[in-house]
């Protein structure tokens, strides 16, 4: 019986969770390794940062304007509304130090400088008469104001002592802007899982293989897949120990894996160990199904099972672990490995580790028609057109629904779901969209 695109998202989930429970990559287990600002984007913050100091650090003006000392408590009426002649004083420049507002007295401020002690608002020059800054000594005229206005208090964007950037936030830019404005230089994040990516196939060569100067020969690919998804898993914060090809020789594979994996995913000799390891290719119902039957021969080093998924592309899966690191073995199709990647290994870094940030989900109107086969949940790539003036958005799609067709990945933004069940979609129908 195969199973449901769900219940091996789950099955994924639960071998990684179950894996990984109690170990260096559990929130109890790593305290988090400090990285500096400029390296910790798209990392997992380890523990709260709390604020340092206020955010801003002391109460300053808003814009270029003129600060004055206002009653707080008197409203303004139509009578208080009328002009107030002040006494020009000195100019306050940002990074300055100012001298105390005296009584009656408007100074000249600019735009994110200290308001000075005895002033609570600021004025816009351009409501000044005249509406531009007067020397130290002249009159200025000043319409009536509020306390506070203009005026960014201290402390009013972040307090001092309060949480400034939870544990388990992934970082993007404006948590890195506000760790810098807080004086950090560095923050605790969380350590990336370590994969050893292998591929597949006495078929495909290295780009670059000598076998191939002369040109491809005969029967021969390059392969896509090793470059597909270490990029993909280096985009989900993933980091690739190591990328080897294999050819579909059993006994070489097993080798690989014993010589990657000797430490059992832990670290020895100063080498970091793989906290987990993905194999793209050789688990299909063919004659040399290389990854099939080396694990299926390697006894109680490994414990697998290889499964057929309502899926397409991405059908073939298998999962287990070797030697107690979690293995995960995806078909060979660079398309239904890419696919497996996303809808299996993704989601479930994301649920168990905080990160890679989800991919957002959409609902969007078909361009056209579209047919699927009964009883199989079908990714079709996608070009998505977000929604614009009085226009819904829109999906429409870009090559066929080959495993094959990097062409057509490599055009696409998004991936289109349709549900198993589903065969016929008219256009204009919505479809649920996964935005790449």
């Amino acid at each position: 019986m195969r199973r449901t695109v769900a219940e091996h998202q789950e099955a994924v989930e639960r071998l990684l969770r179950r894996s990984w429970a109690g170990g260096p990559l559990s929130a109890t287990h790593d305290g988090g390794t400090e990285v500096p600002l400029g390296l910790a984007r798209g990392r997992v913050l380890a523990a709260d940062l709390m604020a340092p100091v206020d955010l801003p650090p002391f109460a300053n003006s808003q814009m270029d304007g003129y600060a004055v000392m206002v009653d707080d408590v008197q409203p303004i009426s139509a009578d208080s509304a009328k002009s107030t002649s002040y006494r020009v004083a000195e100019t306050i420049a940002a990074g300055a130090v100012p001298r105390d507002l005296e009584a009656g007295t408007a100074a000249p401020i600019m735009t994110g400088a200290m308001l000075p002690r005895g002033a609570n608002a600021v004025v816009p020059v351009e409501a000044a008469v005249p509406s531009l800054f007067a020397d130290p000594g002249d009159s200025v005229e000043l319409p009536a104001t509020t306390a506070g206005r203009f005026v960014r208090s201290q402390g009013s964007d972040v307090a001092r002592g309060s949480l400034a950037i939870a544990a388990g936030t992934v970082l993007n830019a404006a948590h890195l802007g506000l760790a810098a404005a807080l004086g950090c230089t560095s923050l605790a994040v969380r350590r990336k899982v370590r994969v050893l990516l292998v591929t597949t196939g006495d078929e495909v060569l290295s780009p670059g293989d000598p076998a191939a100067a002369a040109g491809l020969p005969p029967g021969m690919i390059f392969d896509a897949n090793g470059t597909l998804l270490g990029a993909a898993l280096e985009e989900a914060g993933v980091e690739v120990l190591h990328t080897h090809m294999v050819r579909d020789e059993p006994a070489a594979l097993l080798a690989l894996l014993d010589d990657q994996l000797g430490a059992a995913g832990s670290e020895a000799g100063g080498i970091p160990g793989a906290d987990l390891v993905i194999s793209v290719g050789g688990i299909s119902a063919g004659a040399f199904e290389v990854v099939r039957m080396a694990l299926g021969s390697a006894g109680p080093a490994a414990q697998m099972e290889f499964v057929s998924v309502a899926l397409q592309p991405g059908g073939p899966q298998g999962l287990g672990s070797y030697r107690g690191v979690p293995f995960l073995a995806f078909p060979g199709n660079p398309v239904s490995s890419y696919v497996s990647l996303e809808l299996f290994l993704r989601p479930a870094l994301t649920e168990l580790l905080g990160a890679p940030v989800p991919r957002r989900r959409v609902v969007a109107v078909l361009e056209h028609g579209l047919s699927s086969p009964a009883g199989k949940h079908q990714i079709r790539r996608g070009v998505y057109s977000g929604p614009e003036f009085e226009a819904a958005p829109s999906v429409r799609e870009v090559g066929g629904e080959s495993s094959h067709l990097l062409g057509s990945l490599a055009q696409a933004n998004a991936l289109i779901s349709i549900p198993a069940g589903v065969t016929e979609l008219q256009h204009g129908a919505k479809v649920e969209v996964l935005l790449l």
